[in-house]
């Protein structure tokens, strides 16, 4: 069994590009194939630039934890960040008709529609992305 990859970055959104690595390396390591590989980096970038403009609000001295594992045919990461968490039941449709206009709002809408699998943690600081690798 391989061990889960892990990774802590400072909550600047210049280290997107240090995450884009670690799933790069991820897929070296777990030697999963391209038709997963686009959904992961879109979903997984996109949760970690959550976690460090909404969770941590940007606050450099906080960080946000990265790690991914492989268990039978799934891929599984965990982006957490330190902050109070957020409301994830209650998020408003991107695609309604009175939110289409807007300039945020669809990252989770986005996140749910590439995993196969999403799930938050209570407080919503915390969300494990599921892959399946054999679908």
């Amino acid at each position: 069994m391989q061990q889960p990859l892990k990774l802590k970055i400072p909550s600047l959104t210049d280290n997107i590009r240090i995450v884009e690595s670690f799933i790069d390396h991820a897929r070296e390591y777990y030697k999963f194939n391209d038709d997963v590989y686009g959904n992961i980096m879109i979903a997984v970038t996109e949760s970690v630039n959550n976690a460090i403009v909404h969770g941590n609000k940007s606050d450099k001295e906080k960080n946000v934890h990265l790690s991914v594992e492989l268990n039978e045919e799934n891929l599984s990461f965990v982006v957490e960040d330190e902050g109070l968490g957020f409301d994830y039941e209650n998020l408003p449709d991107p695609t309604a008709p009175e939110n289409l206009e807007k300039p945020g709002g669809r990252g989770i809408f986005l996140i749910k529609n590439l995993a196969d699998e999403v799930k938050f943690s209570d407080a919503g600081n915390k969300v494990s992305l599921v892959f399946y690798l054999n679908s």
